[in-house]
Protein backbone atom coordinates (compact mmCIF):
# COMPACT_ATOMS: atom_id res chain seq x y z
CA UNK A 1 0.00 0.00 0.00
CA UNK A 2 1.07 3.63 -0.82
CA UNK A 3 0.10 5.03 2.36
CA UNK A 4 -0.77 3.20 5.63
CA UNK A 5 -2.09 6.82 7.05
CA UNK A 6 -5.14 6.61 4.95
CA UNK A 7 -8.59 8.01 6.03
CA UNK A 8 -12.04 7.16 4.49
CA UNK A 9 -15.25 8.35 5.42
CA UNK A 10 -18.13 6.74 3.08
CA UNK A 11 -21.27 8.10 2.75
CA UNK A 12 -23.22 5.33 1.75
CA UNK A 13 -27.11 3.73 1.20
CA UNK A 14 -27.83 0.71 3.25
CA UNK A 15 -28.80 -1.10 -0.11
CA UNK A 16 -27.47 0.00 -2.95
CA UNK A 17 -25.52 -1.22 -5.72
CA UNK A 18 -23.22 1.79 -6.36
CA UNK A 19 -22.75 1.47 -2.56
CA UNK A 20 -21.97 -2.19 -2.25
CA UNK A 21 -19.46 -1.43 -5.21
CA UNK A 22 -17.42 1.14 -3.27
CA UNK A 23 -17.33 -1.34 -0.17
CA UNK A 24 -15.88 -3.83 -2.41
CA UNK A 25 -13.24 -1.73 -3.42
CA UNK A 26 -12.20 -1.07 0.61
CA UNK A 27 -12.67 -4.77 0.94
CA UNK A 28 -10.25 -5.45 -1.84
CA UNK A 29 -7.09 -3.71 -0.38
CA UNK A 30 -8.00 -4.07 3.05
CA UNK A 31 -8.97 -0.61 3.83
CA UNK A 32 -10.29 0.63 6.75
CA UNK A 33 -13.44 3.32 6.46
CA UNK A 34 -16.40 4.88 8.10
CA UNK A 35 -18.72 4.48 6.67
CA UNK A 36 -21.72 7.06 6.93
CA UNK A 37 -25.22 5.34 6.24
CA UNK A 38 -27.51 8.13 4.35
CA UNK A 39 -30.53 5.68 4.65
CA UNK A 40 -30.50 4.96 8.16
CA UNK A 41 -29.28 8.80 9.65
CA UNK A 42 -30.69 11.43 7.32
CA UNK A 43 -28.55 13.75 9.39
CA UNK A 44 -25.80 12.21 7.18
CA UNK A 45 -27.59 12.97 4.02
CA UNK A 46 -27.65 16.20 5.06
CA UNK A 47 -23.58 16.52 5.95
CA UNK A 48 -23.32 14.51 2.93
CA UNK A 49 -24.91 17.36 0.94
CA UNK A 50 -22.99 20.10 2.86
CA UNK A 51 -19.61 18.52 1.91
CA UNK A 52 -19.48 17.79 -1.49
CA UNK A 53 -22.61 20.59 -2.17
CA UNK A 54 -24.60 18.07 -4.13
CA UNK A 55 -27.41 15.54 -2.98
CA UNK A 56 -26.00 12.13 -4.92
CA UNK A 57 -24.30 9.19 -3.96
CA UNK A 58 -21.94 7.48 -3.08
CA UNK A 59 -19.60 10.46 -1.72
CA UNK A 60 -15.96 9.32 -0.08
CA UNK A 61 -13.81 11.54 1.62
CA UNK A 62 -9.88 10.17 0.86
CA UNK A 63 -7.83 12.25 3.21
CA UNK A 64 -9.65 15.00 2.85
CA UNK A 65 -10.42 14.91 -0.40
CA UNK A 66 -14.01 14.73 -1.57
CA UNK A 67 -15.14 11.78 -4.22
CA UNK A 68 -19.12 13.01 -5.02
CA UNK A 69 -21.23 10.83 -6.61
CA UNK A 70 -18.74 7.75 -7.36
CA UNK A 71 -18.80 4.12 -8.36
CA UNK A 72 -16.02 1.70 -6.72
CA UNK A 73 -13.82 1.87 -9.89
CA UNK A 74 -13.77 5.48 -9.62
CA UNK A 75 -12.67 5.38 -6.05
CA UNK A 76 -10.24 2.65 -7.03
CA UNK A 77 -8.46 4.98 -9.98
CA UNK A 78 -8.51 7.60 -7.88
CA UNK A 79 -6.36 6.00 -5.38
CA UNK A 80 -3.98 4.30 -7.40
CA UNK A 81 -3.75 7.77 -9.63
CA UNK A 82 -3.19 9.46 -6.63
CA UNK A 83 -0.33 7.52 -4.59
CA UNK A 84 -3.15 6.56 -1.59
CA UNK A 85 -3.02 2.55 -3.01
CA UNK A 86 -1.17 0.20 -5.62
CA UNK A 87 -2.91 -1.02 -8.16
CA UNK A 88 -3.68 -4.91 -7.69
CA UNK A 89 -5.16 -7.29 -10.29
CA UNK A 90 -7.78 -9.00 -7.85
CA UNK A 91 -11.06 -9.13 -8.65
CA UNK A 92 -13.34 -7.41 -6.24
CA UNK A 93 -15.84 -9.40 -4.85
CA UNK A 94 -18.66 -7.48 -6.03
CA UNK A 95 -19.65 -5.50 -9.60
CA UNK A 96 -18.19 -1.63 -8.77
CA UNK A 97 -19.71 -0.15 -11.49
CA UNK A 98 -23.34 -0.96 -11.49
CA UNK A 99 -26.42 -0.07 -9.79
CA UNK A 100 -28.44 -3.06 -8.15
CA UNK A 101 -30.95 -5.06 -10.68
CA UNK A 102 -34.39 -5.65 -9.83
CA UNK A 103 -34.17 -8.80 -8.53
CA UNK A 104 -31.39 -7.70 -5.73
CA UNK A 105 -33.99 -4.61 -4.95
CA UNK A 106 -36.65 -7.28 -4.41
CA UNK A 107 -34.51 -9.21 -2.51
CA UNK A 108 -33.65 -6.37 -0.38
CA UNK A 109 -37.15 -5.11 0.09
CA UNK A 110 -38.34 -8.79 0.68
CA UNK A 111 -35.39 -9.09 3.70
CA UNK A 112 -36.63 -5.56 5.53
CA UNK A 113 -40.22 -6.80 4.82
CA UNK A 114 -39.60 -10.06 6.90
CA UNK A 115 -38.29 -7.60 9.50
CA UNK A 116 -41.42 -5.45 9.97
CA UNK A 117 -43.82 -5.77 7.30
CA UNK A 118 -44.98 -1.81 7.15
CA UNK A 119 -41.64 -1.41 5.48
CA UNK A 120 -41.08 -0.76 1.72
CA UNK A 121 -37.75 0.71 0.43
CA UNK A 122 -37.24 3.79 -1.47
CA UNK A 123 -33.87 4.75 -2.65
Amino acid sequence: MADQNIEITAYLKTFCGWSEGVRSIFRKYGLEWEEKDIIKNPAFRWEMEQKSGQPLSPCVVVNGTMLADVSGEEVEAWMIENGVINSSDETPDAPIDSACTDEQHAAMEAAARAKSPNVRIIE
